[in-house]
């Protein structure tokens, strides 16, 4: 079972990765656009919305990578001060009374849009128009992998009613720890604060 999420981990690392490189397009196409119109004054009435799809794949095929790394926003003022087993049953109940019906209804309803704008071959409204229709499949996409880790999450809450631990998942960077930084440098609070005391009198005249 422990493989079968991390599988899922890694699946979900790998889509938000492949659409991280979206970073990469937006600026060469922002650089370009300020570039050419107010170097060569000629500036593109399509790039904007270029620039919104570009930003929304990004945004929404990231949301099943961040929740893969428990990196989304939570309150933890007292969340955090649970044991296991209370956050693993506050985290079943929101995934099974938010969580899933509200990924449900977007996947759902992203697939219908986008097959309605496939009908219709639809396109933004401007002098140079983009289709919309690509682009609105990546809701239904993004939902569906979002659901996949979504259902990973809530098996990992029954194991740790089980276990009254959190299993492993798939790690990746992380902002910086500042007490993982002090064990691998090996220092101490201690050293710390001898840093911040004044030098005695002698001290200061031989360091003088």
């Amino acid at each position: 079972m422990q493989r079968t999420l991390l599988a899922v981990d890694r699946f979900s690392t790998f889509v938000g990765k492949a659409a991280a490189w979206t970073v990469v397009l937006l600026t060469l196409l922002i650089t370009w656009e300020v570039f050419s119109r107010y170097v060569l004054n000629k500036p593109h009435g399509w790039v904007l919305d270029a620039q919104i799809m570009l930003y929304g794949t990004l945004f929404m095929m990231a949301g099943a990578y961040t929740l893969s790394k428990n990196g989304h926003v939570r309150g933890d003022v007292l969340y955090g001060f649970f044991r296991p087993r209370t956050q693993a049953t506050i985290d079943l109940v929101l995934y099974i009374a938010f969580f899933l019906p509200g990924v449900v209804a977007m996947t759902w309803a992203g697939w219908t849009f986008a097959n309605e704008a496939l009908a219709i071959r639809e396109q933004t409204f401007n002098a140079d128009p983009l289709p919309i229709y690509p682009f609105k499949f990546v809701i239904p996409v993004a939902g569906a992998v979002l659901l996949l880790q979504g259902v990973v999450e809530i098996v990992r809450c029954a194991i740790c009613l089980r276990d009254g631990a959190w299993p492993s998942r798939e790690e990746d960077v992380e902002e910086v720890d500042v007490d993982k930084l002090k064990e691998m440098v090996h220092v101490k609070d201690e050293d710390l604060a001898d840093l911040e005391r004044p030098l005695p009198p002698a001290q200061r005249q031989e360091g003088a």
